[in-house]
């Protein structure tokens, strides 16, 4: 059986030259050079969808791969596609690189300037382990074939006030309810707002986490809160200017944590993004955008969204808005937030029931909501559509943008400007 070969190169010199010589390889069948990591995600995470025998036994990752730093993409393919074996290409032959890359789960690495026996007996050797990983798990395999862990869910808001904490708190409790293990993180770092929803007081926080380089299970419970309902809390720090210490990185590693021991993880990302929020919108399984139906928070929803474009974080039809305090009456509907934004809707619609929520806001109780609350029901009914209430279901045609392929850089930066 032919090896299949995946090399993600962004450099196109860089990327003739390893196609040249992965076509000279034996009995090798060799993909076509994919750009940069949004690309190499995207593709996996569709033919991982597809079967377990649809993904390439081997990955080739080139050093100069954007805008997703290499070792970060490899330890990403690592944990989200275990069956597939990473090789990376690099010029770096000390030993601190070729740790670091062990320590993110490449299966070799091999030396600029390429030569063949090099490169072919480091993709004989992925191919080789890959084969027998998937021997050896069996029948086993295809529930490994995207990884372990749970889904992503961001909140964001087109600007302050929208109700993104709300959306994120109960999008929590209502996949909690339907039994699924679920981590509620505030990414809001300079004011989120969660602790005071939720009448919690805790001292550690996601700012704890950011210098940490090994997130053990014992380090992530001593900094995550149980709450009564069963959320597991990672909050934002109570002094603002403690955000600046989560990195786009730690965000990243603390995400993929809770991921690996949630069913669901849901991450408030409030209305102002900062390199650790773009880094958990970048890398969600579903990028939840709330705007008001009002001139100013629609605009805001457009800017915010043209944003993430630019700075290679989401493309706009992989993201989902949901439109908040909506009534009949008002001027802008869904499909014309649709049209402006260029997102997909949200099948559901929050009503404006302010007088519902008031009482709960106030003593930060907002888990107590009453169940016949229109907001609630809303709420609860999106969290189905999401598919965090039930069973993961099998990604639809044409829905796979919607998933973590198709997301750009983590940090605030353009293509090729590195982190």
């Amino acid at each position: 059986m032919p090896t299949r070969i995946l090399p993600a190169v962004g450099d196109p010199d860089a990327a003739r030259a390893v196609a040249t010589l992965l076509g000279q390889l034996p009995d090798a069948e060799p993909a076509p050079p994919v750009p940069d990591s949004t690309q190499l995600v995207d593709t996996l995470a569709r033919l991982a969808a597809e079967s377990l025998d649809a993904l390439p036994e081997v990955v080739l990752v080139h050093e100069r791969i954007g805008p997703v730093p290499a070792l970060d993409l490899v330890r990403e393919v690592a944990l989200r596609f275990p069956a597939v074996g990473v090789v990376l290409i690099t010029a770096d032959t000390g030993p601190g690189l070729l740790a670091a890359a062990m320590d993110a789960g490449a299966r070799g690495l091999v030396t600029l300037p390429l030569g063949y026996e090099e490169l072919a007996g480091r993709v004989q050797a992925a191919a080789q382990w890959s084969a027998g990983f998937r021997r050896h798990l069996g029948g086993g395999a295809a529930e490994l074939a995207a990884g372990p862990g749970g889904t992503v869910v961001t909140v964001s808001g087109a600007k302050g006030g929208v109700g993104t904490t709300l959306t994120a708190v109960h999008l929590a409790l209502a996949a909690r309810a339907a039994g699924r293990t679920v981590a509620l993180v505030d990414l809001d770092l300079q004011s989120g707002d969660i602790a005071s929803y939720l009448d919690v007081q805790f001292r550690r926080s996601a700012a704890d986490l950011a210098a940490i380089a090994d997130l053990s299970p014992r380090v992530l419970q001593d900094a995550v809160y149980v709450h009564e309902t069963g959320l597991s809390l990672l909050l934002a720090p109570a002094e603002g200017e403690r955000g600046e210490e989560v990195t786009d990185r730690a965000a990243r590693q603390i995400v993929s944590a809770l991921r690996a021991r949630h069913e669901v993880v849901v991450v408030d990302c409030g209305s102002r993004l900062d390199s650790a929020n773009a880094a958990a919108v970048e890398m969600a399984d579903t990028a939840l955008l709330v705007t008001t139906p009002d001139v100013i928070a629609v605009r805001a929803a457009k800017r915010t969204v043209r944003m993430w474009e630019r700075l290679q974080v989401r493309k706009a039809e992989a993201s989902i808005a949901l439109v908040n305090r909506h009534s009949r009456a008002t001027e802008i509907q869904p499909p014309l937030v649709q049209k402006i934004t260029g997102t997909r809707i949200a099948g559901v619609t929050v009503p404006a029931a302010y007088k519902e929520l008031q009482a709960v806001v106030d003593a930060g109780r907002l888990h107590e909501l009453d169940a016949r609350s229109t907001v609630k029901q809303a709420l609860w009914t999106l969290a189905a559509e999401l598919g965090l209430t039930g069973p993961p279901a099998a990604p639809a045609p044409g829905k796979q943008l919607a998933r973590a392929g198709d997301r750009g850089s983590l940090g605030l930066r353009r293509r090729g400007g590195g982190r």
